[in-house]
């Protein structure tokens, strides 16, 4: 005779911080067949939004299968008293992770790819002090599926493709932080260069209109 297993616990995004419900609406989702999964996704915003109905806060619409654009500023931040991070990077800090995970395959870049940008020869897009800028962080919003978006800025010329987030916007798709979440986007700028130089592409950006 068979026995039943006892219903394990888990922990879920209801009031109990245990619940042992067999119907929980937001349980593990291994319980739930994926229908039953989508529609309870639907249910959370719902939910979070009655919860905080009587503060004075905005939510996003449902933009589900439209185009969206979302509008922000190029800013660093402070994450915690005493550290403060501007609002872009540049090929020196790629030379300083290389040098501080040496070995570690995750931050390996190709020798010749070093040697390129150690010549310091960035031409037309270089900034004023004749660095590379590499990314760049704002504001914005990001998650899963944003991955390559354009960046523009207010006259509608691209400033770069937003690929990640920092490490304090990993909570965003639960509550988003504008003063210490951030979107990273990597700097048009070094996409031409990579481009023209490292991937001897330059018939491509004759095709291109830039602008300084």
């Amino acid at each position: 005779r068979r026995h039943r297993q006892p219903h394990a616990r888990h922990e879920c995004h209801c009031r109990h911080r245990h619940c042992q419900r067999r119907r929980c609406p937001f349980g593990p989702q291994r319980s739930h067949r994926p229908g039953q999964l989508r529609s309870r996704h639907r249910v959370f915003p719902l939910c979070r939004q009655r919860c905080f109905q009587h503060e004075d806060r905005n939510f996003y619409p449902d933009a589900n299968s439209t185009m969206r654009l979302s509008f922000g500023t190029v800013c660093g931040y402070s994450p915690f008293d005493g550290a403060t991070f501007s609002y872009y990077t540049t090929v020196k800090g790629i030379f300083e992770k290389v040098k501080e995970h040496a070995g570690d395959i995750d931050f390996a870049v190709q020798p010749d790819l070093l040697a390129l940008l150690s010549s310091g020869d960035f031409g037309r897009y270089a900034d004023e002090k004749g660095d590379m800028n590499v990314c760049f962080i704002s504001n914005n919003d990001i998650t899963g599926g944003n991955s390559g978006s354009a960046m523009f800025n207010a006259k509608g010329e691209l400033l770069g493709l937003a690929f990640d987030g920092n490490w304090e916007a990993m909570s965003s798709d639960i509550v988003f932080e504008p003063d210490l979440q951030r979107c990273i986007g990597v700097d048009v700028r070094y996409m031409l260069f990579i481009m023209e130089k490292y991937g001897k592409a330059a018939n491509l950006i004759e095709e291109l209109k830039l602008t300084r």
